[in-house]
C-alpha cells in the first residue's frame, strides 16, 4: 500500500492495478483556508483550493471536467470523461494554467464517444488512466466503490452506481472541512439532468439503475452539485434537490420507472461499433496499437 507521503506527492511510479483504500488518511490535512459557500458558475469554478473547468464536446454533448488543487505546489489535477476530439484542447488548457496532469479517469466505458484517455497518455508523460474494475476495460488503474482519487490534498470518492453499464460509477468530491463545499458529483451517464441514461445494452438494467441512483447518488447532502456527463438541452449542471423533485422518471416509483424506460424506444447508437471497442482498450491509440502488433 502506498504511504500517505507518496499519495500526497503524486507518484506516477505505482505498481498496484487498483488505487488502495485511503480510510486510514481521511485526517491527513487540515486547511486554514476556507471554501465559498457557492461554487459561483457551473462552466468556470476557482475556490481557494479548487480549481474547476467545465468543457464540452458539442459532436456527442458530451462534459469533460478539469479538476486540480490549485494550492499545491505542483498543482495536480485530473480530467474526467475526456473525449479524443477534444484532447489538444484540454492539454492546452492545462498547460495555460500551469497545471500538472496525472489523471484521465472514466465514469465507464462509453458508447458515443471515444475517451481520449489513450491520446492523453501519448501526450502527457506520467499520465495515468483510471476506471472502474467492474467495467472489464483497460486502464492503468481501477477503482472500486470507497476508493479515494487523490489529486494533491484534494480527493474524489468512488460509487458504484452501475445500471446504464454494470461498471459506471460517479466520483464525489471528499466530504470534510479541508474539502470542497457544497459537494460535487460527477455522475456519467447513470444521472442526467432531468433524465438518466439509457439501460437497453452493455448490461443495462433499468432496476438496477433505479437503486443506484436512489442509493448512492440521492443520499448525498441535497446542495450537492451535480455534472452528468451529457446534455443536449443546454444545461450545465444541476443538484441533488433538484433531481430529487424534478426528474421526471426518477421521483417515479420504481416500478413506473422501469415501464418507462422499457419504452423509450430509442434508436441504436450511431457511434457503439466504434467506441465500446475502443474505450474498452483505453481510447483509438491502444486499439491501434494492438491491430498493428
Amino acid at each position: 500500500m502506498l504511504s500517505k507521503f507518496q499519495l500526497l506527492k503524486i507518484s506516477a511510479t505505482f505498481s498496484a492495478p487498483t488505487l488502495p483504500k485511503k480510510s486510514s488518511f481521511q485526517q491527513i490535512v487540515t486547511f486554514t483556508a476556507k471554501f465559498g459557500s457557492r461554487m459561483g458558475s457551473a462552466s468556470y469554478t476557482t475556490s481557494s483550493k479548487l480549481l474547476f473547468r467545465q468543457l464540452f464536446e458539442k459532436e456527442s454533448s458530451t462534459y469533460t471536467y478539469l479538476l486540480a488543487d490549485a494550492s499545491h505546489p505542483d498543482k495536480p489535477a485530473l480530467l474526467v470523461d475526456p473525449v479524443d476530439k477534444t484532447v489538444d484542447r484540454d492539454v492546452s488548457l492545462v498547460k495555460e494554467l500551469g497545471l500538472k496532469l496525472i489523471y484521465a479517469i472514466n465514469t465507464h466505458v462509453h458508447a458515443d464517444h471515444v475517451t481520449g484517455t489513450g491520446l492523453l497518455k501519448s501526450k502527457v508523460p506520467g499520465v495515468k488512466s483510471i476506471i472502474s474494475k467492474a467495467s472489464n476495460a483497460k486502464a492503468d488503474l481501477f477503482v472500486e466503490p470507497g476508493d479515494k482519487i487523490y489529486f494533491g490534498d484534494l480527493f474524489l470518492e468512488v460509487r458504484a452506481t452501475p445500471g446504464h453499464t454494470q461498471g459506471c460509477v460517479t466520483y464525489v468530491t471528499g466530504d470534510g472541512p479541508d474539502q470542497p463545499q457544497p459537494r460535487m458529483a460527477f455522475t456519467g451517464d447513470a444521472l442526467l439532468i432531468r433524465g438518466c441514461g439509457r439501460t437497453d445494452f452493455q448490461g443495462g438494467s433499468s432496476d438496477q439503475l433505479y437503486d443506484s441512483v436512489h442509493s448512492q447518488i440521492f443520499t448525498l447532502p441535497k446542495d450537492t452539485f451535480v455534472y452528468p456527463a451529457h446534455d443536449y438541452k443546454g444545461f450545465s449542471a444541476t443538484t441533488v434537490a433538484e433531481e430529487m423533485q424534478y426528474n421526471p422518471r426518477l421521483t417515479k416509483d420504481k416500478e413506473t420507472f422501469k415501464n418507462i424506460m422499457a419504452n423509450l424506444n430509442l434508436s441504436y447508437p450511431k457511434m457503439i461499433d466504434i467506441a465500446v471497442p475502443a474505450n474498452m482498450v483505453c481510447g483509438l491509440q491502444d486499439v491501434e496499437a494492438e491491430v498493428a502488433s
